[in-house]
């Protein structure tokens, strides 16, 4: 149904409360909760990658949100299974709304019937080659010329390399991760290399420590193009194409990390209809 565009997060929980985006919160219940740890190491890198889940389904559909360590309590999933989204979309902790958001919005209209919503078959393999071929998805959503300076919030080192082999120079930003693969700084203040930036790509954990709504309000004021990579809140992301959202690689759980078979991913650009659908998907 129409509804106002959203112009930051609290604004789009609002709008779900009040049953603008379809039903009632208070009529869809978490069927099940869990709580992740998983650790990667690509091989050839010394990093390894630090992550937190959380996971509530939702009817078909799953809503994700990453967050810090100590940041939620694995025993918060013990009684979190049969409460109502309204409950949850008001919950102290940014993770719990933030994935409440997302299992609403992805029950609502889930990515696979979305309209706009161009699958993108991931290979099946080894980590390396799905984390390669995840970021090339990514990065091919980057219009940009040789030498355009790309803000990387939220380091992933083979994503790095996708945005170097455009042709961009990328800026990257992390809260955690202090070098990339091949030793250059990274920066964690994100104000620095906004305002370097010519395009941005930005990873849906800036759902979950509260920094996409600046994000999106420089991209959108500065008319700069922001690509959004979202494990945590896909269908969060997706409800700000066309409000600062240049265009979204959405990847629903379950995560390509946690499979070796073939699976999809969706891709979306603000004001433009599906494209064709690759081969395999």
């Amino acid at each position: 149904m129409p509804h106002p565009q959203p112009q930051t997060v609290a604004e789009l929980t609002d709008a779900v409360l009040s049953g603008a985006y379809g039903p009632d919160p208070k009529d869809l219940a978490v069927t099940s909760a869990f709580w992740l740890y998983h650790t990667t190491r690509l091989a050839g890198s010394e990093v390894t990658y630090h992550n937190h889940y959380l996971v509530l389904r939702v009817g078909h559909s799953f809503g994700a949100c990453s967050f810090e360590a100590g940041e939620l309590a694995p025993d918060f999933c013990e009684n979190a299974s049969g409460h109502t989204l309204d409950t949850l979309l008001r919950h102290a902790a940014t993770p719990v709304r933030v994935a409440a958001l997302d299992a609403y919005l992805s029950q609502a209209q889930p990515h696979r019937e979305a309209d706009g919503a161009e699958p993108v078959a991931l290979p099946g393999g080894t980590p390396e080659v799905r984390a390669r071929a995840r970021d090339a998805s990514i990065a091919g959503l980057l219009d940009i010329e040789p030498g355009t300076r790309v803000a990387l919030i939220g380091v992933v080192n083979p994503l790095v390399a996708a945005i170097r082999e455009r042709g961009g120079v990328c800026l990257p930003c992390d809260l955690n991760l202090r070098t990339t693969q091949w030793g250059e700084q990274v920066a964690d203040d994100m104000t620095e290399v906004l305002r370097e930036a010519d395009a941005v790509v930005a990873t849906g954990m800036t759902l979950s420590n509260g920094t996409f709504d600046l994000i999106l309000e420089h991209c959108r004021e500065q008319g700069v193009p922001l690509v959004v990579y979202a494990q945590t809140g896909s269908a969060v992301a997706r409800a700000f194409l066309s409000g600062g959202v240049t265009a979204l690689n959405a990847e629903p759980f379950p995560f390509s990390q946690f499979s070796a078979d073939p699976t999809l991913m969706y891709r979306y650009r603000a004001g433009v209809p599906a494209r064709e659908r690759v081969d395999g998907s």
